[in-house]
């Protein structure tokens, strides 16, 4: 069996100067996720392994967890396709940073997201600190799509660490009220408000609404923090072709200028 510890790594093709950690969807896994990713091109027909060969990639691992199962559950009707769905992923479980209703509405039972979401941002600044030692903060890129989105934008407020930037893709932001109340400790660290972010959404995105998307930017720049946001028209719950991928060819590009 697979340790949810040890993320699966693509090294670089050449001397290792840079680091993307890329966070995968709920119900998806590593080594499918990064299959998916370098199967992305750009406009010129490249993949991302083409244009980053100092790039060591890594694609960290969601635990397997079962829903939370609501007191509730057992004394109300099943009556849609919707809710007998649900009632079977309760008894399955899936792969996810933490468990949660849905995410078209996910500011909704934060209680149930609270112990699964601070469990991943331990793994996920474990492996940030890690790479930083290895090249440098301004080299390192956190990037997560889904609910790998939503984990990694708060892991970075969350803790306050300052990266050389963030790639979010269909996303939003997961505990904002409580977020909120973390962001304002006296004292605490507000580097990562120096941190360049990208957000790319899809309006024809059916898992994630764009508009989760675009409360994600709104609250961002509320915080100062510097926001691209590239909205398309179609791609899905996925990042668009070929426009969205060179929209992300360049944000790297930019952040590892020089370096």
């Amino acid at each position: 069996m697979t340790n949810v510890s040890t993320p699966h790594i693509i090294p670089p093709t050449i001397s290792h100067k840079h680091t993307v950690i890329f966070l995968h969807g709920r119900g998806s896994d590593a080594e499918t996720f990064a299959s998916e990713v370098f199967e992305s091109q750009d406009s010129s027909s490249r993949f991302f392994t083409d244009i980053f060969p100092s790039v060591k990639w890594i694609f960290p691992r969601a635990p397997f967890r079962f829903p939370q199962k609501d007191d509730n559950d057992d004394d109300m009707p099943v009556s849609t396709a919707e809710e007998r769905i649900d009632e079977e992923e309760k008894e399955t479980g899936e792969t996810q940073w933490f468990d949660m209703a849905t995410p078209q509405h996910p500011q909704q039972d934060p209680e149930r997201q609270k112990p699964g979401l601070w469990q991943s941002v331990d793994l996920v600044l474990k492996i940030l600190r890690h790479e930083i030692e290895i090249v440098g903060m301004q080299n390192v890129v956190l990037a997560g799509i889904s609910q790998g989105c939503a984990t990694g934008i708060f892991s970075l407020l969350a803790s306050g660490m300052q990266v050389g930037g963030f790639v979010g893709l269909c996303g939003w932001l997961p505990l904002a009220e409580e977020l909120n109340s973390v962001m304002h400790v006296p004292g605490r660290a507000q580097a990562v408000t120096k941190t360049p972010v990208l957000l790319q959404h899809c309006k024809d995105d059916q898992v994630v609404p764009v508009e989760n998307g675009e409360d994600l930017r709104m609250r961002l720049e509320e915080m100062r923090i510097q926001v691209k946001f590239d909205c398309f028209d179609h791609g899905g719950h996925w990042l668009n072709e070929p426009e969205g991928m060179d929209g992300i060819v360049r944000f790297l590009q930019d952040v590892f200028k020089g370096t």
